[in-house]
């Protein structure tokens, strides 16, 4: 299973992997040839197509050599290239877009049986993503989708032709799903919707979010709760409330700004502008004075000038995010903005994302800084990042979201989805390390969760283990910021 792009489609590739179990299917080891590959594509950035086909390319003589192999292509590119992808790629088996998830397993069967490729894409959703089986990849957090597509028209963005209108499941539906996680183990759920805050629109509820929010506060063993990604014209002051009086929803908010100049925000439809921007950031620190904001931003939007560049730039130092996810504009076929006039030439384009990634970067390393000497409580993560066998360092989630590198000292090694506490010795623009020991231990469900799916004896977990308060050492040299930011 080889995903790209958006949370929801990580969320939907544990459905793909449920359904293919529960049809009989095995994963297959990382050093042995799968019969089936399944790609689920996204569709939102330009060099997404020749991204999947340069690996679909990659596959064809792998596949001459094993006949029975079948390749599957799902996901957004899938919605909208269709038939073209095996037109391009006659040695693809499967096609299947967005809406028909739930027939994967049919159409492998088919093509197999009548050895012809299946193309399939169904034009509104057969079934919701959290009704089908799944095979969840973290045993301790779980993503949870309470809504899918999207009702806005931003003049960018492909998604509502791909994904649709919005759908809301019920409150009920939700809860039962989140409940029966945590009986499972799992104690950090994220709430998904491609515009998660404006849940409850199909059911004419404009509150339904924060009364979400505060329903899921009120289950047992739920540790955590966090949601992506808010739309800023839904984002509403019962939200603000409940984020701040739900002791478990995470001091967090990703919130995508897209540009700061409201002309450029009133050429991409977004319905806010500048002022409604900061007003939130405003109104959200106030409420919540050591939340982490984190945005989406655009470059080089269609008539994007330099003074509209220097209002996202004025943005940026206003609203001191924690992280930006930067991007570079490319047209989507398809989309109203890549016919627009005035297309900002390439060159004008990289210059003013460099300028705005080395900007943000001092922001993020600057106000990592100020967590320097801090305790946080961490949740132990899986696969965030190497174990450093030099230093005996695992890797965590503060409860703000910011990735931390802990050392070990000498005491017991947490799992996975145990809660560790840690002072910060260390920041760069883009994690902290906290190398002055492990001070507390809380051994938790989840963890137990983790030892069971790896197979090892489970064993009740005490309250918590007092490790110790080892000396904090300093780091061996300052840090300095880094070029870059993340992509999604």
């Amino acid at each position: 299973m080889r995903t790209y792009g958006c949370q929801m489609n990580v969320h939907d590739s544990e459905r793909l992997s449920g359904l293919l179990e529960d049809a009989g299917y095995a994963r297959a080891a990382e050093d042995t040839t799968a019969d089936i590959v399944v790609f689920n594509t996204c569709a939102v950035r330009e060099n997404a197509d020749n991204r999947l086909y340069g690996n679909l390319g990659h596959l064809r003589p792998v596949k001459d050599a094993n006949p029975g192999m079948q390749i599957a292509v799902g996901g957004c590119l899938a919605q909208k290239d269709r038939g073209e992808i095996v037109r391009r790629a006659p040695w693809v088996d499967v096609v299947f877009g967005t809406h028909n998830i739930g027939s994967l397993p049919t159409l492998l069967e088919r093509s197999r049986v009548q050895r012809e490729a299946q193309v399939e894409i169904a034009e509104s959703l057969e079934h919701f993503p959290s009704t089908l089986p799944s095979r969840r990849e973290s045993a301790y957090a779980a993503w949870v989708s309470i809504s899918v597509g999207c009702n806005n028209t931003c003049t960018f963005c492909i998604v509502p032709a791909l994904r649709g209108k919005e759908k809301d499941r019920r409150p009920g539906d939700v809860l039962a799903e989140v409940r029966a996680l945590v009986e499972e183990g799992v104690t950090e759920v994220t709430l998904l919707g491609q515009n998660v805050n404006a849940y409850g629109s199909e059911f004419g509820d404009r509150q339904a979010f924060s009364k979400l929010l505060r329903a899921c506060g009120e289950i047992e063993g739920l540790e955590r709760i966090r949601f992506t990604s808010p739309h800023p014209r839904d984002f509403t002051d019962d939200v603000i409330e409940a984020m701040a009086e739900t002791h478990n929803v995470m001091p967090q908010l990703h919130m995508p700004l897209q540009s700061g100049s409201s002309k450029v925000l009133k050429d991409m439809r977004r319905s806010y502008r500048q002022e409604r921007f900061l007003g939130i950031v405003e109104k959200v620190r106030a409420a919540m004075p050591e939340a982490a904001l984190t945005t989406d931003i655009i470059v080089g939007f269609p008539g994007e000038t330099e003074e509209d560049f220097e209002e996202t730039l004025h943005v940026v130092r206003e609203s001191r995010f924690a992280m930006a996810f930067t991007f570079q504009y490319s047209k989507r076929p398809g989309t109203p903005a890549a016919t627009m006039d005035e297309q900002v030439p390439p060159e004008v384009v990289k210059e003013r994302y460099q300028r705005l990634v080395a900007l943000q970067d001092q922001i993020s390393w600057e106000e990592n800084q100020k967590l320097v000497g801090r305790e946080v409580e961490l949740m132990v993560a899986e696969g965030e990042g190497k174990k450093d066998g030099e230093h005996r360092r695992l890797s965590g989630r503060a409860p703000d979201n910011r990735l931390v590198h802990f050392g070990l000292g000498d005491g017991e090694e947490p799992r996975p989805g145990d809660m560790v506490t840690v002072e910060i010795t260390y920041a760069a623009p883009h994690h902290l390390v906290a190398d002055s020991g492990i001070r507390k231990l809380r051994r938790t469900r989840a963890g137990d969760a983790w030892d069971a799916r790896q197979g090892r004896p489970v064993q009740v977990s005490k309250p918590e283990v007092l490790l110790g308060m080892p000396k904090i050492g300093a780091p061996d040299e300052q840090p300095a910021p880094a070029g870059g930011c993340c992509d999604v």
